[in-house]
């Protein structure tokens, strides 16, 4: 069984971002990113209507740390604090050293390599630190972004589960893809 212990809060950093503990302050990013329907599109969760939202959502994230059973990253650019994205190990299987890995970044950042750059930072983060045996990705399967970040990272596709989902109002499929730290290319900290 992992015994993990998130304090003092494992800031991480690559070679374009860094990734910094996320606070209140960080209520007007959170809200732009969970409130976009173009960034929300393959995230079946409900859009974010006010600040409050918000919020809430932070305080989730940072119960999740408090609580070593999820840990959230404001992803930063290497030069300015300004919170662009998150990502996390927001599921954690301590009994099976598996975590669930999740990204998610503003739109005015697509395609510039902060989500792989923070990705990697996770992936030796999960492997060398937590000492994971596996991490996995569940995502919608038309998002290829995704889908081709994965892959990028050596993940393989692990499971395609048909219409296991209901959200608004209709069924949705999921692919969950995994790594194995055998097959991860690790840069140890």
């Amino acid at each position: 069984m992992l015994d993990l212990n998130f304090h003092p809060f494992p800031e991480l950093s690559g070679q374009l971002v860094r990734l910094r503990m996320i606070d209140t302050e960080d209520v007007e990013q959170v809200f732009y990113l969970r409130s976009s329907k173009k960034i929300m599109k393959y995230i079946e969760k409900p859009l974010h209507k006010s600040h409050s939202d918000s919020l809430a959502h932070i305080n989730l994230m940072q119960d999740g740390i408090k609580n070593n059973t999820s840990i959230y990253w404001a992803v930063c650019s290497a030069e300015n604090p300004t919170l662009l994205g998150i990502v996390s190990y927001h599921f954690i299987d301590k009994a099976n050293h598996r975590a669930e890995l999740g990204y998610i970044l503003n739109d005015n950042h697509w395609g510039k390599g902060f989500t792989n750059d923070a990705v990697s930072a996770l992936i030796n983060f999960g492997f060398s630190i937590m000492d994971l045996h596996s991490i996995e990705a569940k995502i919608n399967p038309d998002n290829v972004a995704s889908k081709q970040l994965l892959l990028k990272h050596h993940f393989k596709k692990e499971a395609y589960f048909r219409e296991n989902y209901y959200y608004e109002g209709k069924f949705l499929d999921t692919e969950v893809y995994s790594l194995l730290k055998s097959e991860a290319r690790l840069s140890l900290f």
